[in-house]
């Protein structure tokens, strides 16, 4: 998955008193799209003018930044052709995709949302600290569930295609926590909701961060409970059918936890 970089390790505890080193990445978002030099790297310090800084984390003990101050001579490209064009190592691509949830959460966090005061830097943890009112923001993690759903005898996996995203491959039926939900029961509403399946035996396999979305995703295997005929929502999905592990398509990255989960039921390694 993205985040399974090593050797190579994001350290992301909060250290402002960090400098920039000539060779520290200097990232700068529009959105979920990164200003990249000409050859399609990340630029660094010792390229740019930034007199803005904000120290994000440490990559492998290189120290990374944020800039919120375009960058001159710099083209925008999204997370997602940087990701289907793979044009960064896999260790720079989970640091970009970690800085732009941050920077996400520091273009929304300017203002208070409680009084609209402007807020100002934290110095003792990452947050956003309204001097009005004295309301404290921290970065904001939206919890989501990915579901493999297999069928009674567990010789078939429900695999889906989204409706409207310029997203191609197979996926697993997936979606956010709502308030007051555990994460059991965000997989049996999202089962219900976009498949019309009911579930049992809900099993936790793994978590992944995906920054992109500020998303923190965790991976569950399940049964079908009952009648295995889907009753697909439209509204969501173009596609949902029941696949043997030899009808399984992957994906064409190892990026995100979806592809892993389905690649162990087409490879026959789930316990």
């Amino acid at each position: 998955m993205i985040q399974d970089i090593a050797p190579a390790f994001l350290d992301n505890s909060f250290k402002p008193e960090v400098r920039a080193l000539p060779g520290s990445p200097v990232f700068y978002f529009e959105g979920n799209r990164l200003a990249l030099k000409e050859d399609g790297s990340v630029p660094l310090f010792k390229d740019i003018e930034a007199d803005d800084l904000i120290y994000l984390f440490d990559l492998t003990k290189t120290p990374c930044f944020l800039t919120r101050k375009r960058p001159e001579g710099l083209d925008l490209t999204s997370l997602r052709e940087i990701r289907q064009n793979r044009s960064l190592g896999k260790d720079m691509a989970f640091a970009v995709y970690t800085a732009c949830h941050l920077a996400n959460w520091y273009d929304s966090s300017d203002y208070c949302g409680r009084c609209g005061h402007k807020t100002t830097f934290g110095t003792k943890e990452r947050s956003r600290i309204c001097p009005e009112c004295g309301n404290i923001i921290y970065p904001r993690i939206n919890p989501a569930v990915i579901l493999g759903i297999l069928n009674s005898d567990k010789s078939r996996i429900l695999l889906t295609k989204y409706a409207g995203r310029d997203f191609s491959h197979y996926a697993l039926v997936a979606g956010f926590t709502e308030i007051g939900e555990t994460l059991e029961q965000t997989c049996m509403r999202e089962a219900m909701e976009e498949v019309g399946l009911k579930i049992k035996d809900i099993k936790y396999y793994k978590s992944q961060p995906w920054g992109s979305a500020l998303d923190i995703l965790a991976g569950f295997f399940c049964m079908v409970d009952g009648s295995e005929e889907i009753t697909m929502d439209a509204g969501e999905l173009k596609t949902a059918l029941w696949c043997s592990p030899e009808e399984v398509v992957l994906q064409p990255d190892d990026y995100s936890l979806t592809n892993e989960m389905m690649r162990l039921f087409k490879e026959g390694r789930l316990v």
